[in-house]
């Protein structure tokens, strides 16, 4: 999609910014921080490198900008390849790349839960960023981390969140944001009823409701937030219990009364499209919506907020973890070129730089507490006491892919009219095979 560029905030400038600190600098999506050490990729001038980069939002945009920088600061040249905006394809498109053992792939973005399958195929960053790994969170670094090699850099983070109209909350009455799910369903429909008559288009709820990864992250934060487990717990799968059904019930619920029929073939951006266009109430997307959303020609630049996804009364809020990573081809011809690539992407400077023009959560905390992010992404701190549920790719490995194809698919079933106490029982029997 083509990106909108919001206007160039200028902010507190953090000590990682270019400028001095405390003092003022001006982000905007056009310029990219410089090369922190160009020398080091000077050495591979003239050699060309393909990065499989961002498709979601103004990702590619970004990318464009900080692979132009590289190349000037640099002399390293960068093609830049969208991946699939689906993950499973972009999933299946690596894996092709890596059972043939080929080298037209250098650079790559790594979902938070592919470390542990594509890792034979990756290169070892632990001599050559292993240090600079140590300025991001442990956690994450630990994510990328397998066998003890260090086989992607942290990038930026992510977790599940509740977008809202505030404008029409309070045209309808309403002083705060859905707390419960049951909240949700009740304001979404009192806001779709009073504006039916001016707005055909309108929704309630939009989420990301295909048959895909994106929808095993929605479905996860659905059930860990109302005591329906987190899919897989002590060796063994979960989700065959009387909350996990209710949940996914009352989600069938919502297909063609809040939420619009097509969002069981939603992905992010069409969700984020609908949302943003003035044409629903509630969202649930990642942090890259808040800046799109923000951007000068939105037609809710300053009509929405985000919170915390709703839970039922008793249970806490969580967000499924999410995130991206860059990692190097072990297949890589220019893997030296490619490592001082992932060495700036993954630089203080720019995860500044994209935090504040992008909305994409820093791996690294200095950056994450500056004045500068905050100031652009003012919801980290009250999300900051969400919990993160992660996905269970740790203990899987190369069985998630299977896993979590069998569970999206059946939620997607449920979703488009079956009865989860008929899908639940065989979905759970598939999932454990899989994780077998």
């Amino acid at each position: 999609p083509a990106a909108t560029t919001a206007a160039s905030p200028v902010v507190s400038a953090s000590p990682s910014a270019t400028g001095t600190p405390g003092g003022t600098v001006a982000y905007d999506k056009n310029h990219a921080p410089a090369v922190p050490q160009p020398e080091l990729g000077k050495k591979y001038s003239g050699q060309k490198i393909t990065y499989y980069g961002d498709s979601v939002g103004a990702g590619h945009d970004i990318d464009m900008v900080l692979a132009t920088q590289f190349t000037k600061d640099t002399g390293i040249e960068i093609n830049v390849v969208p991946h699939p905006q689906s993950s499973d394809d972009t999933y299946a498109q690596y894996l092709r790349f890596f059972q043939g053992k080929s080298s037209d792939m250098d650079v790559m973005m790594l979902d938070v839960v592919w470390p542990g399958a594509f890792a034979p195929h990756l290169h070892d960053l632990s001599s050559a960023l292993g240090d600079l790994a140590k300025q991001h969170y442990d956690t994450i670094v630990a994510n990328d981390t397998v066998n003890g090699k260090l086989v992607a850099m942290p990038w930026f983070s992510d977790f599940g969140m509740l977008f809202y109209r505030t404008d029409l909350l309070q045209k309808y009455g309403y002083s705060d944001p859905p707390a419960t799910w049951d909240d949700l369903e009740s304001m979404a429909k009192k806001i779709v009823d009073g504006e039916k008559a001016a707005n055909s288009n309108f929704v309630g709820f939009v989420f990301q409701g295909a048959a895909y990864e994106g929808l095993t992250c929605d479905a996860l934060e659905w059930l860990a937030s109302t005591g329906g487990g987190t899919l897989y717990e002590d060796g063994k799968v979960t989700v065959n219990n009387p909350q996990a059904v209710a949940m996914l019930n009352k989600a069938r619920g919502w297909i063609g009364t809040i939420a619009p029929k097509g969002v069981t073939s939603y992905k992010e951006e069409d969700a984020r499209n609908v949302f943003q266009g003035g044409n629903s109430a509630f969202m649930r997307n990642w942090p890259y919506a808040y800046n799109e959303g923000q951007a000068a020609d939105s037609p809710i630049k300053g009509k929405f907020d985000v919170t915390p996804l709703p839970a039922q009364s008793g249970q806490k809020n969580v967000g499924t973890i999410g995130g991206w990573a860059l990692g190097v081809s072990a297949y890589s011809k220019s893997p030296d070129a490619s490592v001082e690539f992932v060495r700036y992407m993954t630089s203080p400077d720019v995860e500044t730089w994209r935090a504040v023009v992008g909305s994409y959560v820093p791996t690294i905390p200095s950056v994450a507490d500056s004045a500068a992010v905050l100031q652009a992404m003012p919801f980290l701190k009250p999300m900051a006491s969400v919990e993160r549920v992660p996905r269970p790719s740790g203990p899987l490995g190369d069985k998630y892919n299977q896993f979590s194809t069998y569970f999206f698919q059946g939620v997607n079933s449920i979703l488009n009219g079956q009865d989860a106490s008929s899908v639940v029982p065989n979905m759970a029997q598939q999932m454990t095979r899989a994780a077998g």
